[in-house]
């Protein structure tokens, strides 16, 4: 009687044990997740001992037990399986497949990367993204005391304009449960091109996040609706109309049990709300950005790479092997979010055969055959013009500069704050041009280049205004001559270079005058003088 106790003790011990493992880590039922093996393994590792320890405590003989040694075999078959999954899913055996996970199309640069507009590209990267959001943070006395920032920062394309999102966590265990009533009131929004930095606090709060505990924590909550998803890093955006959601992208194996990651579905859930979506990845809304997270395309493209003549060449012979260069960025293109890396030979020469730029939405890869220094050479030019006062250069954006592909970067300070802002030519990585403002950089930059001999093309940015001149004053800038105009009728500053354009030297007040200009701050430069005298 005592044995047939123990017996019927055993069966709920193991359910209660495995129960309490399962929400705390939170496989997902699925042969293609290792967690789920683990969680097999373990559950196995249980009943038998547990089993053993009722044949112990009944004084019968554990090891003559036909039920511990079905557990050992239980044990050998998961371990196996394990094993021999992970061999038959890696590229050893599967080169020509994962090669051809990504598709790459070689694409032209002056057709597809446009002259640059400044309102949409990032003029910060996401350390200086984190120090505004915290600083802004620090600014909101009723809330910084139970919140903090939360280290997401996920860069997405809102409203055609580069944007860091984040919501706010609690501050501790102790601020969660005395403030998770109420939810979490707000999140951060930093235009990345502007600087300006909003808190934008919800007529509902956010009540599924990273910071919840229990089943209000969004990983938990995605694994009670999708118990079979395996789903990727999680990200922070907001829709068109500014409601916070988490893009959860599940991936989908593709080569044997355990390889060839890409992704499948992607479940948008509200943050607000708990309501999720389900979507094939090709049917994923548009204003969604981040489905594809950086590191798992860098990945992919070096498989495309790497794996073109096998995979004993890409460890041996290494003969047409090429990979991503270490460190990327992102280009708002096209309503999306691509990732932009160079491609470089193996060889470690510190030079790039290309880049490429990939699209987070969609998986797109576009190859572009551009030869020139590799990102860390032209970071290395850039600081050498500032050596002297320190700055450290950010990881660099490809952008078309009259006609040319041109690194560009902000420099730093050592507090971290945007100083000068640097432009280096991917052919000739010596020519180097630094500017207080993206406009007297990309003016300096110009310049360079038509005395490097290098054929400028006309600015598809330049815009043009007619007046007459109200008022004009002249300065010195760097040693040159500059005349300052203002139109009737117009608020702005027009900044006239007398050393590119001496024309300027005829006019007075009341004249009429037409410009063509690029627009700036606090002026706007001049690129053109016509009109009557």
């Amino acid at each position: 009687m005592k044995k047939v106790g123990m017996k019927i003790l055993l069966v709920p011990l193991a359910v209660i044990v495995a129960a309490l493992y399962y929400y705390v880590t939170i496989p997902a039922v699925n042969i293609h997740s290792s967690g789920f093996w683990m969680f097999l393994a373990l559950a196995v590792v249980v009943v038998t001992g547990l089993y053993a320890l009722s044949k112990v405590k009944a004084k019968a003989e554990v090891k003559a037990s036909k039920g511990v040694k079905l557990g050992i075999l239980l044990l050998l078959v998961v371990a196996a399986v394990y094993v021999v999954g992970s061999i038959l899913s890696s590229p050893i055996v599967n080169a020509k497949k994962y090669q051809q996970l990504i598709k790459v199309e070689d694409r032209k640069f002056a057709e597809d990367i446009k002259e640059v507009d400044y309102r949409q590209i990032p003029l910060l990267d996401r350390d200086s993204a984190t120090l505004l959001g915290n600083r802004k943070m620090g600014s909101m006395v009723d809330m910084v005391s139970q919140f903090e920032v939360s280290p997401l920062y996920t860069q997405i394309n809102y409203q055609d304009t580069p944007t860091r999102v984040t919501p706010l966590v609690y501050a501790s265990a102790i601020k969660w449960f005395t403030n998770q009533k109420n939810g979490i009131p707000a999140y951060i929004k930093i235009d990345m091109a502007t600087q300006d930095t909003e808190l934008v606090k919800l007529e509902k709060p956010i009540r599924y996040s990273q910071s919840e505990f229990f089943n209000r924590n969004i990983n938990r909550h995605l694994r009670f609706c999708y118990p079979t998803y395996i789903f990727d890093d999680l990200s922070f955006e907001i829709d068109e109309d500014g409601t916070p959601y988490w893009v959860c992208p599940v991936k989908k194996f593709n080569i044997g049990l355990f390889g060839g990651v890409t992704i499948g579905r992607v479940v948008l859930c509200n943050a607000v709300t708990g309501e999720t979506e389900d979507y094939a990845v090709e049917d994923c809304p548009t204003w969604v950005d981040h489905v594809y997270a950086a590191d798992l395309l860098t990945q992919l493209y070096d498989y495309h790479g790497m794996l073109q003549n096998g995979f004993i060449n890409s460890v041996l012979g290494q003969k047409g092997c090429l990979m991503t260069t270490d460190g990327y960025n992102y280009l708002a293109l096209e309503d999306d979010v691509w990732v932009y890396t160079g491609i470089t030979s193996v060889s470690g020469d510190e030079s790039n055969v290309g880049f490429v730029l990939m699209n987070q939405r969609t998986m797109e890869c576009r190859y572009y055959e551009i030869p020139g220094a590799q990102e860390y050479s032209a970071m290395a030019s850039a600081e050498g013009q500032v050596q002297n006062l320190g700055y450290r250069s950010t990881f660099p954006l490809l952008l078309n500069i009259s006609g040319e592909p041109t690194y560009f970067m902000a420099l730093k300070d050592d507090a971290g704050l945007v100083k000068k802002y640097a432009m280096v030519n991917i052919k000739k990585y010596q020519n180097v041009a630094i500017g207080d403002t993206v406009a007297a950089c990309e003016k300096a930059y110009n310049t360079m280049l038509k005395q490097s001999g290098i054929k400028v093309a006309d600015s598809a940015q330049a815009l043009s205004v007619s007046g007459k001149i109200s008022r004009i004053a002249q300065g010195v800038v760097e040693g040159n001559s500059h005349y300052y105009l203002m139109l009737e009728g117009h608020g702005e500053i027009f900044d006239v270079s007398v050393v590119d354009l001496i024309d300027v030297i005829r006019y007075e007040e009341g004249d009429t005058i037409t410009l063509s200009y690029e627009e700036g701050s606090p002026a706007n430069t001049v690129v053109g003088i016509g009109g009557e005298k």
